[in-house]
């Protein structure tokens, strides 16, 4: 009973537009004295304390701050300008720049949203410019930007890391080949689009200016080898490494001349209220699972799917099914903390690799933020492209198709997820 009004109250909260975090406060605070648990409600600051007490979680702030100071100081448009020159000349034009610029922007960012954001501004004026559609640019921009978090560094996969006792550096190496997969399954879709709509494409630029842009940017191209590098040999740790992706992008910002002491402020002030917001759903998000743990729901939920299928291929069907579901009314965060101790038990009867569960997990529930009604990247799209939300929606439609093709080929295809980290770091 007490998880049902958990739930319940929770979706209707959502529903009414209260924020995420708010909503997962109130429901669960609700549900401790509809259940029973008003004398032990000094257990909902210890979770939320518990929750975020942990010292990979300290990476979170540290990539969202390097990918916030990337967009400020200039560095994505050397990235842009780079990918302009080196595929701008293939068929689809802008389009298959914005999806080469943000799986090397997703090098460093480690979110959808700095994607998003962070380029949307610069990639829509530039194809608006050479007379793309605002809708098309809108969506292009929004469906390349989910390759932020599975190309590595990446936010959600340090969370998925942290709940699943999985090794970071294992799910940062699995992210690189579904990464480069997926951007490459939507540059054949651009490429399909443009016989259609006839996208212009940008001249042929010599070899030469090629190197000179790629010269120019090389500092912000090779960031994601270095944070990704400085782990694998063991130099950092991953919590480290997002100090030094912090780090890195502070001198090249300061070295390009681009950061002032107010520009700085505004930056560090961003990321305390992002990664204070995040800190708080993590929180909230621990003190309410815990009180699902207590009224065994991730036992009954097992149980429930285990009566309708005992098969691994159905299985991972229902999953995707579920995660996309999701996707649609929850953002990937709180998704991923609710949602994630009821089925990563699952995940281990069907004997699904965890690295391989967390690349299928973390990429279905991306998939959300191009989707109504939660999907933040619709909003964010809204506001960069300056269309309405439902323009952005019906333009980024047609992109869920290939969005979704690609996650069926993580899902079904294991050996593309775990292939390289267990090259690497050997087979577990």
């Amino acid at each position: 009973m007490t998880a049902i009004v958990l739930v319940s109250l929770f979706f209707i909260l959502v529903a009414a537009r209260v924020p995420i975090s708010m909503s997962l406060g109130i429901s669960t605070a609700i549900s401790f004295i509809v259940g029973g648990y008003a004398g032990s409600f000094y257990v909902i600051p210890l979770q939320i304390v518990e929750g975020v007490d942990s010292s990979p979680l300290l990476a979170i702030p540290f990539f969202i701050l390097a990918g916030i100071m990337m967009n400020d100081s200039g560095l994505t448009d050397k990235i842009f300008d780079f990918c302009m020159a080196l595929v701008g000349h293939v068929r689809g034009g802008l389009a298959q720049v914005v999806v080469v610029a943000s799986m090397i922007f997703a090098g460093v960012s480690g979110t959808a949203v700095a994607d998003c954001a962070g380029l949307g501004v610069i990639q829509v004026k530039a194809m608006t410019k050479r007379g793309y559609s605002r809708d098309f640019s809108a969506a292009i921009t929004l469906a390349a930007s989910v390759v932020g978090p599975i190309i590595p560094p990446s936010v959600p996969f340090v969370i998925y890391s942290y709940i699943s006792g999985t090794s970071v550096a294992r799910m940062f190496l699995a992210g690189i080949i579904p990464g480069v997969t997926i951007g490459f399954i939507l540059m054949i879709f651009n490429y399909g689009l443009s016989f259609r709509h006839n996208f212009p494409r940008e001249k042929r630029v010599p070899l030469k200016e090629v190197l000179r842009r790629g010269g120019h940017g090389i500092f912000a191209l090779v960031a994601p080898l270095i944070i990704l590098g400085s782990i694998l040999t063991g130099m950092v740790t991953a919590t480290e490494a997002g100090v030094l992706a912090a780090s890195y992008t502070l001198v090249l910002g300061l070295a390009y001349r681009k950061l002032t002491w107010q520009k700085l402020w505004d930056i560090f002030y961003e990321t305390m209220i992002v990664s204070a917001l995040i800190m708080f759903i993590i929180g909230f998000s621990t003190a309410m699972g815990w009180l699902l743990a207590i009224e065994d729901v991730p036992v009954l939920v097992a149980k429930g799917l285990l009566s309708l299928t005992d098969d691994r291929n159905v299985f991972l069907f229902l999953l995707i099914i579920f995660m996309l579901l999701i996707g649609c009314v929850l953002e990937g965060i709180p998704a991923m903390l609710i949602t994630l101790p009821l089925l990563l038990p699952l995940a281990d009867h069907f004997g699904i690799d965890r690295v391989h569960f967390g690349l299928i997990f973390v990429y279905g529930i991306l998939i959300g933020i191009a989707t109504p009604p939660m999907g933040i990247g619709l909003y964010i799209m809204v506001g960069v492209a300056g269309i309405s939300f439902e323009r952005v929606f019906k333009a980024v439609a047609p992109y869920l198709i290939p969005l979704i093709i690609a996650l069926f080929l993580i899902t079904y295809w294991p050996d593309l997820t775990l292939w390289l980290p267990n090259l690497i770091l050997g087979a577990e």
